[in-house]
């Protein structure tokens, strides 16, 4: 039997290298003859450069940029011919942000990483967006790529207040927003109204914060900030598409360049997971994308995850044939103290069900 093994990091606890690496080390248990192909995925946040190098080789280049409350910080990109790949969350991402200071949080260092990136060689630059702890539209971005305004455009959302005019710079690269969601930049289903809590924003603050980037986008471009993507990471996707980027939806353009189509036609069983299995995996997230696609090769797909938080409906409009949980059977304190180990025990009680051996 051949078994696609497609699952994104579980967040917190193991990379999707790791998560991929154990469910095959635990299915190996109950089937060691079933073929086992691993194709860790991402859908733009973080693992979306280390997945994309597993992939298709290239070079990483380490720099040091500038952290969202300044601090110098390493990153890396992957170099891959004339396309280089950028992890925005390795520059903004809420592990380095923390959610007490969400109004001053900055997005220079993407753009720092960008600006490495070009001077490389690269003429294409894919950003993955997804994971950041930022929420200043971007302005952080454009600064460092040579914008400038009447209000310091590197002060996070709070540096934005009052801005009445916006110079962009002249750019010649091929920029992608690699986005795994649809959010406008303000609004009800803008960056600060949806993602704002998870940041540390509160509620009282909101609507500040979404007033600042409103005073942004009428100095910059209102019409790009209603456009799909551009609430992304933050309002990242606003800056990006400001300077002409496309959007492709990250789960896809990781799908592409791993094969992944391919290779569940090749397969006789498809798995996917993740740290917590809701109904927002239905918004470009990995489980819901390697699903379709499982669909589309008439291959079923499982998932293992950390929480499964969806019923059988639920899971199935998702494309899922079925779903199993780690904290189900191994317990939340022991999930988190050996995930590796319980997301193989796991692995290996999934396999009686769906081997052949």
């Amino acid at each position: 039997m051949r078994v696609l093994v497609a699952p994104d990091k579980f967040a917190g606890t193991l990379t999707a290298v790791e998560a991929a690496e154990a469910i095959a080390a635990g299915w190996r248990r109950h089937a060691p003859d079933d073929e086992m192909d691993l194709a860790p995925m991402a859908d733009g946040g973080p693992g979306f450069v280390d997945v994309l190098h597993a992939a298709l080789g290239g070079e990483l280049l380490a720099v040091t940029v500038r952290g969202p409350h300044g601090d110098p910080t390493p990153a890396t990109f992957l170099l891959d011919g004339s396309t280089a790949y950028v992890e925005a969350a390795q520059a903004c991402g809420l592990h380095l942000s923390g959610t007490d200071r969400p109004e001053t949080a900055t997005t220079y260092g993407v753009g720092e990483l960008v600006l490495a990136a070009a001077d490389a060689g690269a003429t294409r630059i894919v950003v993955g967006l997804g994971g950041s702890g930022t929420n200043d539209g971007g302005a952080g971005l454009l600064a460092a790529l040579g914008a400038t305004a009447d209000r310091p455009l590197d002060g996070g959302a709070a540096g934005l207040e009052g801005i009445t005019h916006v110079e962009l710079p002249a750019y010649d690269l091929e920029l992608v927003a690699a986005s795994d969601v649809d959010n406008p930049l303000t609004g009800l289903f803008g960056a600060t109204k949806v993602f704002g809590p998870q940041k540390g924003v509160s509620e009282e603050r909101l609507p500040v914060l979404d007033g600042w980037l409103e005073g942004f986008a009428a100095a910059a471009d209102r019409r790009v900030s209603l456009e799909k993507g551009a609430g992304a990471a933050g309002g990242l996707g606003y800056a990006l598409l400001l300077l002409g980027a496309t959007r492709e939806p990250g789960i896809g353009l990781v799908a592409d360049a791993v094969g992944l189509a391919g290779r569940a036609r090749r397969a006789d069983l498809v798995i996917t997971g993740e740290g917590a299995f809701d109904f927002s995996s239905r918004s470009g997230k990995v489980p819901y994308g390697v699903a379709e696609i499982a669909a589309e090769a008439v291959r079923p797909c499982v998932a293992l995850a950390g929480q499964v938080l969806v019923g059988s409906r639920e899971m199935r409009a998702l494309g899922v044939e079925s779903a199993y949980s780690l904290v189900d059977l191994v317990g939340e304190q022991r999930a988190f103290a050996d995930p590796a180990g319980s997301l193989a025990d796991l692995a290996a009680r999934v396999a009686r069900t769906w081997s052949r051996e």
